[in-house]
C-alpha cells in the first residue's frame, strides 16, 4: 500500500475480509487532515463527527452481515459545489456564508448509498472561476508536492486532499477543465465525463452547458471506480443521460492504437520540460508498437475566446439570483433596492467573479449578442465538427494537459490573461461536451508531476480509462 494511503480496491477488499474496520480507516483519513490541512488549505469544511458516526454505522451493518455497496467505507471529499444536506456549502464566497442546503447533491447521494464516507467539503476558486485555486474567500490551496505552488484550479482542494492522503478520492466539477488541471498538477488521474452522463443535480452552477461532475484518484482504477457510481440518467436533471460503453474493442493490445497526436499544439507556446516530457513518453508509446499520427486540431487560442464568451455570459445569468433578496448573504440595508444589490454584490463577490459577470454582462447587452455571444456558439459547433472529422480512425486524441508545470503561488493573480491561457487544451473538450481524461506521463519520484490527456469521442469514457490503463503500462518519462 502506497504511503498516501490504500487505493480503493485495496481499502474494499480489507474491509470485505474484515481485516481492517471502517471506524480505524476512516479515523486516519481525519488524523491525516488534522495533521496536514492546516499547511495545504485543501478543506473548508471537516465532517469530523459525521464521518466518524457513519463509519461506526457502516460497521455495524458490515457486522450483521449486510454489504452497503462498492464504496463501503471509502474516505471521499467532495468539492464546496456540491450540496450536502445541512452542511455548510458556499462555493468559497462570502455570498454564500452560512447558507446549509435542504438537500444533497444526486452524485453526492450516489457515493452515500454506495458505502462512501464524506469527509469533508474540499476549497476551491469561488464559484469555481478560476485556474489555481487562489481565488476563494477563504484562501488559497497548496500542493502537497511542493507547498510554494498551486494545487491547480478550481478543484484544487480536492486534488490536494487525495494526493496528500487525506481522502482515497474526491469529486470535482469541470467547467473548463478545473478537474483535470488540478489532477494533472498533483500527479493524480481525473475523468471529465461526456456532458449529462453525471447529474448536475445540487452542482452550484456556473455555466450549465458546460459543467460536469466528474472524480479525481490516484489511479485509473480507482477513477473509474467512482465514475460508475455517480453515472447515469436523474429524474432531477432533465439534460442527464445514461452513461454507454463505446469501447467495443476492449481487448486490444498496445501495439494495436492509433493515437492522434497535435504537433501544432506541442509545438506552440509550452515550457520546455512540459513538451519534452509529451515527446518522451510520445517515443516510449511509439517504441512499443502504438502508432502515433499527426493531427490537426483547432487552434486553442480561439477556442480559449470561445470557452470564455459562453462561460462568462453563462455566469453572468447564472449568479444574477445571487442579490441578497433572493439568494446570498444580504448586505446592510442601502436606501434603495438598486443600492441594496450593488452593496451585496459588490461585498460577496470576489474580484475574479466581478470580472467574469461584468464580461458576461456585456457579452449578452444588445448589439453584442450577435456580435460574441452567437458567433461563439456558432464557433462551438465548429470545434466539435473538427474534433470528430479528427477522431475518426483514431482511438483517442493524446495531448499534454497543461501547457506549464503547477506554478508557484501568487505569480498569475495579477495577470488574467496568462491565468486563462493555463487551460489552453483543457477547454476543447468542454466545448465539445465529450469525455477527456488526465494522467501523469512522468515517473512518481519527478519533483513535479506532468499530466497527458486523452481526448475522446461521444460516451469514451469507458475506452479513456481503458487507454490510460494501458498506456500507464506503455511507460513513463
Amino acid at each position: 500500500m502506497s504511503d498516501r494511503g490504500p487505493s480503493i480496491a485495496e481499502h474494499v477488499t480489507a474491509v470485505r475480509a474484515r481485516r481492517v474496520r471502517i471506524p480505524d480507516l476512516v479515523s486516519d483519513s481525519l488524523q491525516r487532515i488534522s495533521m496536514r490541512n492546516r499547511t495545504l488549505g485543501a478543506f473548508l469544511h471537516v465532517l469530523d463527527e459525521e464521518a466518524r458516526a457513519r463509519a461506526e454505522a457502516l460497521q455495524s451493518r458490515l457486522e450483521r452481515g449486510a454489504w452497503p455497496g462498492p464504496l463501503t467505507g471509502v474516505p471521499i471529499a467532495i468539492k464546496d459545489n456540491l450540496c450536502l444536506r445541512g452542511v455548510p456549502t458556499t462555493a468559497a464566497s462570502r455570498l454564500l456564508a452560512g447558507y446549509r442546503p435542504p438537500y444533497t447533491a444526486t452524485a453526492v447521494a450516489r457515493l452515500l448509498d454506495a458505502g462512501a464516507v464524506i469527509v469533508g467539503k474540499t476549497n476551491l476558486d469561488e464559484f469555481a472561476m478560476g485556474s489555481s485555486s487562489e481565488q476563494g474567500a477563504f484562501g488559497p490551496v497548496r500542493n502537497p508536492l511542493d507547498p510554494q505552488r498551486v494545487a491547480g484550479g478550481s478543484s484544487g482542494g480536492s486534488a490536494a486532499a487525495v494526493a496528500a492522503g487525506m481522502a482515497l478520492g474526491a469529486l470535482g466539477s469541470d467547467t473548463g477543465g478545473s478537474v483535470r488541471q488540478p489532477a494533472a498538477f498533483c500527479g493524480l488521474v481525473g475523468l471529465k465525463p461526456h456532458y449529462g452522463t453525471v447529474s448536475r443535480y445540487g452542482l452550484i452552477a456556473f455555466a450549465s452547458s458546460l459543467d460536469i461532475i466528474g472524480p479525481l484518484a490516484r489511479s485509473v482504477d480507482d477513477c473509474a471506480r467512482l465514475w460508475r457510481v455517480i453515472a447515469g440518467r436523474d429524474r432531477w436533471d432533465a439534460t442527464s443521460r445514461d452513461a454507454e460503453d463505446r469501447d467495443p474493442e476492449g481487448g486490444r493490445s498496445l501495439a494495436e492504437l492509433r493515437l492522434g497526436v497535435p504537433r501544432d499544439w506541442v509545438g506552440g507556446r509550452i515550457e520546455a520540460p512540459v513538451r519534452e516530457a509529451f515527446e518522451r513518453f510520445c517515443a516510449h508509446l511509439a517504441a512499443r508498437g502504438a502508432e502515433l499520427v499527426p493531427v490537426t486540431l483547432p487552434d486553442t487560442e480561439a477556442g480559449l475566446a470561445c470557452y470564455h464568451l459562453l462561460a462568462d455570459a453563462e455566469a453572468a445569468s447564472n449568479l444574477a439570483r445571487y442579490d441578497g433578496v433572493r439568494y446570498g448573504s444580504r448586505a446592510p440595508e442601502a436606501g434603495t433596492l438598486a443600492a441594496l444589490y450593488r452593496r451585496t454584490r459588490g461585498r460577496g463577490f470576489g474580484g475574479e467573479v466581478r470580472r467574469r459577470i461584468l464580461l458576461g454582462t456585456y457579452v449578452l447587452r444588445a448589439g453584442a449578442y450577435d456580435r460574441y455571444y452567437r458567433r461563439a456558439l456558432r464557433a462551438r459547433d465548429a470545434i466539435r465538427a473538427a474534433f470528430d472529422q479528427v477522431l475518426a480512425g483514431l482511438d483517442a486524441v493524446l495531448t499534454p494537459m497543461t501547457p506549464t508545470r503547477p506554478f508557484r503561488l501568487g505569480t498569475h493573480l495579477r495577470d488574467p490573461l496568462r491565468m486563462y491561457a493555463s487551460d489552453r487544451f483543457a477547454v476543447m473538450p468542454n466545448l465539445t461536451g465529450w469525455p477527456a481524461l488526465t494522467f501523469p506521463i512522468t515517473k512518481p519520484e519527478a519533483r513535479l508531476p506532468i499530466g497527458g490527456q486523452l481526448c475522446g469521442g461521444p460516451h469514451s469514457e469507458v475506452r479513456l480509462l481503458r487507454l490510460a490503463a494501458m498506456l500507464q503500462g506503455g511507460g513513463a518519462a
